[in-house]
């Protein structure tokens, strides 16, 4: 056990001293782990070019012991309080770090530590950890997107494994992944959540074919998957068959959380305001701006809000509905951001040099580094509002609840 868990343990972890003390802690590690290009291209809003550019800081983060701050000890875990995680998602957003893959740390991860089996969870909870293999997600479909039930991709047992066929979409940088978590259908009797099984397939499989989709950022970061006779071991199975819709819901409750991404949201707010001060930017005229001032302090507040929601989510709060608060408040949030940022760039926010993005800073570059790289973000996060369920659906889950006596 680290100082650090010891700390926590004892329940000395969150004394203003001992916070302080974490956070110097977090912000040497990262000065010492971090390269100067690396964090370079994450300020600038640019696209981390190789698998091992987006593994690189999940390994460093490894090293140190704190490669899943969320998770139990026992699976590597960290121990942290909720304010020391909060701390270090604070620190790791202003430093520009990379992020985690998601799909593995955030998602798969933990169905798998929670409902695998002795022998799954040996053979996949290190490399998750390590980031020696990387994770993507089948779960949306062409007919079935919200309405997750509605999903066709079958597996049909056969013997000692499941033939697979069927067809997923925007399966994000399935181009990278050695391993997909699939929800198919297993039966088509009963109700349609009844039928739907949990599968890891190793992408290697003969049958899988994938094809790219650029999105409205001129990137590619999404695919579509397709299954032809795909034959899965039965034994990569998570849970019973025909459970994988309880195994999906726990899944997307912390997918929704990690959607709404307000560990960064404090970063990219220092990043408008010092928009708003930038003199190569109308003349640093925005700062005495009243209605846009307005505009900032109203996000702020709601960044306060959503920072407290989250304390609760991190704290084990199980209220049926928070996830789904967090991940609605927290997209708006962060779209009403880049929406703010972007405008503050006035021209220059009609600068979208896709190749000059891929090839990385320049020494020339007329904008400040904290400037760059905010149309792309524009861009692309118009989809939060859609991913992990849309802001509807959010909405329905919250109002069946509240409304359910």
């Amino acid at each position: 056990m680290t100082n650090t868990q010891q700390a926590a343990t004892d329940g000395q972890a969150d004394s203003p001293l001992a916070l302080q003390a974490f956070r110097q802690e977090v912000r040497s590690f990262i000065d010492a782990a971090l390269p100067a290009e690396l964090r370079a291209r994450v300020e600038r809003g640019y696209d981390l070019l190789t698998r091992a550019d987006h593994t690189y800081w999940q390994k460093q983060l490894y090293d140190r012991g704190w490669a899943a701050p969320a998770w139990p000890v026992e699976y590597g875990g960290t121990g942290w309080s909720v304010a020391q995680r909060q701390v270090f998602d604070d620190e790791c957003g202003r430093a520009s770090c990379p992020r985690t893959q998601p799909q593995g740390i955030k998602l798969v991860g933990p169905i798998i530590y929670t409902y695998g089996t002795a022998a799954q969870k040996k053979r996949f909870i290190e490399p998750i950890l390590k980031a020696d293999e990387w994770w993507c997600q089948g779960y949306s479909e062409p007919g079935a997107g919200s309405d997750l039930a509605a999903l066709s991709t079958s597996a049909v047992l056969e013997g000692d494994h499941y033939r697979v066929n069927g067809h997923k979409v925007w399966t994000t940088l399935a181009h990278w992944a050695d391993w997909i978590f699939c929800l198919v259908r297993t039966s088509n009797t009963g109700r349609r959540q009844e039928g739907i099984s949990f599968l890891l397939i190793d992408m290697k499989t003969p049958g899988i074919t994938l094809r790219p989709i650029t999105t409205l950022d001129l990137a590619h970061h999404v695919n579509e998957v397709y299954f032809d006779d795909v034959l899965v071991p039965v034994e990569n199975r998570i849970g019973d068959e025909g459970l994988g819709w309880t195994y999906a819901k726990a899944l997307l409750a912390n997918e929704r959380a990690g959607i709404a991404e307000l560990g960064r949201a404090r970063e990219r707010l220092d990043r408008l305001k010092a928009l708003t001060r930038e003199p190569s930017l109308h003349g640093g005229r925005l700062l005495g701006d009243a209605s846009f001032r307005a505009q900032v302090a109203q996000l702020e507040v709601e960044i306060m809000a959503a920072e407290a929601t989250t304390g609760r989510l991190l704290e084990g709060n199980t209220e049926p509905g928070l996830s789904s608060v967090l991940k609605l408040r927290g997209s708006e949030i962060t779209q009403r951001l880049s929406r703010m940022n972007f405008e503050a760039l006035g021209p220059h926010a009609l600068r979208l040099d896709i190749e000059h993005a891929e090839r990385g800073p320049r020494d020339d570059d007329p904008l400040p580094s904290f400037a760059t790289g905010r149309t792309v973000e524009y861009l692309r996060w118009r989809s939060l509002t859609v991913a992990g369920g849309t802001s509807e659906i959010q909405r329905n889950i919250i109002a069946k609840l509240a409304f359910k006596d």
